[in-house]
């Protein structure tokens, strides 16, 4: 686990882009993007007196290999391979509240693992975490980009870190390789056209488009292509020391033939506590069909 500190301010610049990108609908059906948007500009709408961003990266990059013949079965993104990173990385993060409320007492904390109108990527840049790639996501020499970002809100005043610089120069290997082109500027994504948000946040009854099916081969959950090419992650980042981030079942990918088969309690007790229940049953059958397996 690494942390960054940085000094509370107000986003003025990043929040602006942030709102075009709202603008454009790229966020595609995630309305919960809209929500109290004007608390991510500024922390201590979030949190009175905010003085402090405290960002934590934890790893979560396993090394599990996908099966080599993928006829028949469908991945998993590896962020989903095991338990809910909310249930793991939230804990973590109260531990270190718990610090600083010993330290200081008065201090009051607030923490989010992508549950709070929060600009993460942002903040993780400030606090020295890694920068954002041209794919969107933080990316550190240490780790790449297979990580969890947890934000700690703080009253406590700390000496902030420096920020990171960017170390994407001109590379592009995951513009190139996007196969629905869902990045369409250098950090911006449509969502429109993100194979992550069909597979993933989609509701079940919603088609996906024929474009958008037609350029997936392999995922069934999530898609990690933009990462798999990233020059950062081919230096084999370091593996997590989290056992439950590790795939269960020793499974990398869903056997599609068994999903088809599979009825609610039994989708409920194999994905128990997992990130795939979001997708719900209804919509990793809706993917099993309409993506080109």
């Amino acid at each position: 686990m690494d942390l960054g500190v940085a000094a509370s301010y107000k986003l003025e610049k990043e929040f602006n882009v942030f709102e075009s990108w709202l603008d454009n609908k790229y966020n595609a059906t995630m309305q919960w993007l809209n929500k109290n948007t004007f608390k991510r500009e500024d922390p201590s709408q979030v949190l009175e007196g905010c003085r402090t961003v405290i960002v934590v990266a934890y790893n979560y990059y396993t090394g599990a290999e996908y099966p080599e013949n993928s006829d028949g079965f469908g991945k998993i993104s590896r962020y989903a391979l095991g338990s809910d990173y909310h249930e793991i990385v939230l804990p973590k993060l109260f531990e270190i509240e718990k610090i600083i409320k010993e330290k200081a007492p008065d201090a009051h904390c607030r923490s989010y693992v992508d549950t709070g109108p929060v600009l993460e990527k942002i903040w993780a840049e400030k606090a020295g975490v890694g920068w954002q790639g041209k794919n969107s996501l933080i990316i550190s020499k240490k780790h790449g980009s297979y990580f969890f970002l947890g934000v700690i809100l703080t009253t406590l005043e700390i000496e902030p870190d420096e920020p990171y610089h960017d170390h994407c120069a001109s590379c592009t290997k995951c513009i190139s390789a996007c196969p629905t082109d869902a990045i369409i500027a250098d950090k911006v994504i449509d969502s429109n056209k993100c194979l992550s948000f069909w597979t993933i946040e989609a509701k079940p009854d919603m088609n996906i488009p024929e474009e958008i099916a037609h350029n997936n081969k392999e995922w069934i959950f999530g898609c990690d292509i933009c990462q798999e090419v990233c020059p950062w992650n081919k230096k084999l980042p370091k593996l997590t020391h989290e056992e439950l981030f590790y795939p269960r079942h020793g499974e990398t990918a869903i056997n599609i033939a068994e999903l088809l088969e599979m009825d609610k309690p039994a989708f409920a007790e194999r994905f128990r506590k997992s990130p795939i229940k979001r997708a719900k049953l209804e919509g990793l059958k809706r993917n099993a069909v309409q993506m080109k397996y």
